[in-house]
């Protein structure tokens, strides 16, 4: 099996699709982010399918990369007779179009002479992995499982069977198109495989529009425009829910039993994506996460979810799948998520934060939205001195954590903040300051070792917690402030793992066997509070450090192994792209001011 970095994303907002350098495609759930698997070789092993189209034999990559600034994966391979290129994409735009909802399109073609090269679909649904009833209409080769059919056509005409090698022949005058089509309970739509590579063209130029629209002069700007790409395809575009990975199962601990299902929406890395599109002027974006914000917590209120399906639904219970080989023999590999039962306060401040991000740009709430958010914050005021699981869904004993009460404070001064904008009565926005001093007032008293001058993990503890970075960020002790540069520097210190990559906690303190990696969103987390806190030129080449890190694609997932800096855990990683963005956006307001004090 392939490193999971090696993996590169292919994503049309509704779905995403992880292919390898060696041109297979092992791992696509159909219809949606949380559907079934169709290929899941990347955890079920060979028998859970796999789409390959690449050299007939193992063949060395001379380059490997997005088109600029677009979705479309571009491989080439050296072989005997020249250069064979693999592009391919997923459609995005198919409004107004007689499109599938999902079309994957993916052409071989040759430079340098004719070369021999290999397709091998071979399809595989579900848990069970079950093969498709199949059969040829025509040109087009249709699998079937019930309510769900694939149709896969070719140019040049190609009678291809499910689960068989097939040999082809590309030539430079010729190149060979590859078109899947899904239809999930509609009807199936057979696409030209040339009006298919019209449409990947066209989206390809649609992505490219939509990034040249994102400020030039952004340090470490094309791994920003990387990031936010990536988080628009995470973004399941019929909800407006931010999916965090497109994976279940990708293991923290490879060969261990640290194998999460993160193909849900959670409130919590919505809210930190508002932050991110809303600092590069993306303000549809913003209001699309709102806006599913909004829909998928109204059953709940004023309770807010950890996490939630991508039609705002609580998730299935938590599952194994007994027979499933696993990624490198990690096992279980696990359906569904328990952490959708736990209460974690520092939720509740990232989402009323998001909401005075939004008031601050202008992006006046509506009255349904503000109504949602006080009651938010009246259960934070309400809730606010219990222990709860932490931003880290530690599957033990509830603590009070100093950063989930840092996000409860937060949430409090960012009601009356937009409270001040918006309106709200003065009994209600005196019981929030009321709360938010009390926070404030505790938190000082429990929360901070004064003899390490730093805030700590939870009161009582002396260990620390990476999450705590964002202390500069709220505005509850000035960035200036000892308490926050001495915090700043003991976790850069105490929880280092290697270079500029830092563990969450300190390891081996979570109850689970095993070890896990660095915490990747963590280490963009420093560099942003370094800038806040004007340490710009460390913050500067912390960042450039991160960036070096990224996959050969630019790509994230959750963590990162201290030691080999193979990528682990779930992949690509919504909130580790949406702490990069952070972290620039924070740098370049650290670097606008050093030049206007200098002025």
């Amino acid at each position: 099996m392939q490193p999971i970095g090696d993996y590169g994303l292919l994503g049309d907002t509704r779905t995403a699709a992880l292919v390898s350098s060696d041109g297979a495609i092992d791992w696509l759930c159909v219809p949606r982010f949380d559907g079934d698997p169709v290929f899941g070789r990347l955890l079920g092993g060979p028998e859970a399918g796999s789409f390959r189209l690449g050299p007939t034999s193992p063949s060395r990559v001379v380059r490997r990369r997005y088109l600029p600034a677009s979705a479309t994966l571009e491989t080439v391979w050296e072989t005997d007779g020249g250069h064979l290129v693999l592009t391919e994409g997923m459609v995005a735009e198919v409004t107004g179009k007689l499109l599938p909802t999902t079309l994957l399109v993916r052409r071989l073609s040759a430079q340098g002479g004719s070369l021999q090269a290999q397709i091998e679909f071979d399809a595989r649904l579900g848990e069970r992995r079950r093969p498709p009833r199949s059969m040829h209409r025509g040109a087009v080769l249709v699998c079937q499982w019930g309510s769900l059919a694939v149709a896969v056509q070719t140019a040049p005409q190609l009678r291809l069977e499910p689960g068989h090698l097939q040999q082809i022949t590309v030539s430079p005058e010729r190149p060979v198109t590859v078109v899947v089509a899904v239809a999930s309970r509609e009807p199936l739509i057979h696409v030209d495989p040339e009006a298919a590579w019209q449409a990947l063209v066209e989206d390809q130029r649609r992505w490219q529009a939509w990034s040249d629209g994102i400020d030039h002069q952004l340090p470490q700007r094309d791994a920003v425009v990387r990031s936010l790409l990536t988080l628009r395809l995470l973004t399941y575009s019929p909800s407006g829910a931010p999916v965090a990975a497109p994976t279940t199962s990708l293991p923290e601990h490879p060969g261990g039993v640290r194998n999460w299902d993160y193909r849900f929406a959670w409130p919590r890395d919505a809210s930190i994506g508002i932050g991110a599109f809303l600092g590069v002027g993306k303000t549809q974006e913003a209001r699309l996460f709102m806006a599913w914000l909004l829909h998928a917590t109204r059953l709940d209120r004023p309770r807010l979810p950890v996490l939630l399906t991508l039609h705002g639904k609580h998730p299935p219970t938590e599952r194994e799948l007994a027979d499933w080989p696993g990624y490198a023999g990690s096992r279980p590999v696990r359906i569904g998520n328990d952490a959708a039962d736990q209460h974690q306060l520092d939720g509740y401040g990232w989402v009323l934060d998001a909401a005075w991000l939004l008031t601050r740009a202008g992006e006046r709430l509506y009255c349904e939205t503000w109504r949602a958010m006080r009651g938010f914050a009246d259960r934070v005021a309400q809730r606010w001195p219990e222990p709860d699981a932490g931003i880290w869904e530690i599957r033990g004993d509830a603590a009070h954590h100093v950063h989930s009460k840092l996000m409860a404070w937060l949430a409090l001064d960012r009601a009356l903040r937009i409270a001040a904008e918006l309106g709200a009565s003065h009994r209600r926005r005196q019981r929030w300051r009321t709360q938010r001093d009390a926070i404030a007032a505790e938190l000082t008293s429990r929360g901070f070792d004064a003899n390490k001058g730093t805030y700590t993990r939870s009161y009582g503890s002396s260990d620390l917690d990476a999450a705590v970075l964002v202390l500069p960020l709220l505005g509850i002790e000035p960035p200036d402030s000892p308490r926050v540069h001495g915090t700043i520097d003991a976790i850069r210190r105490e929880l280092r793992a290697s270079g500029p990559l830092l563990y969450r906690y300190p390891p081996g303190q979570d109850g689970l066997p095993g070890t896990e990696g660095a915490f990747l969103p963590c280490s963009f987390w420093l560099a942003q509070a370094l800038a806040k806190t004007g340490r710009r030129i460390e913050a500067s080449e912390l960042l450039a450090e991160l960036v070096a890190l990224a996959s050969p694609l630019g790509l994230y997932a959750e963590e990162m192994d201290p030691i080999s800096r193979h990528h682990l855990g779930n992949y690509p990683q919504a909130l580790t792209h949406a702490a990069l963005v952070q972290a620039a956006l924070a740098l370049k307001d650290a670097e606008d001011t050093a030049a206007h004090d200098a002025t």
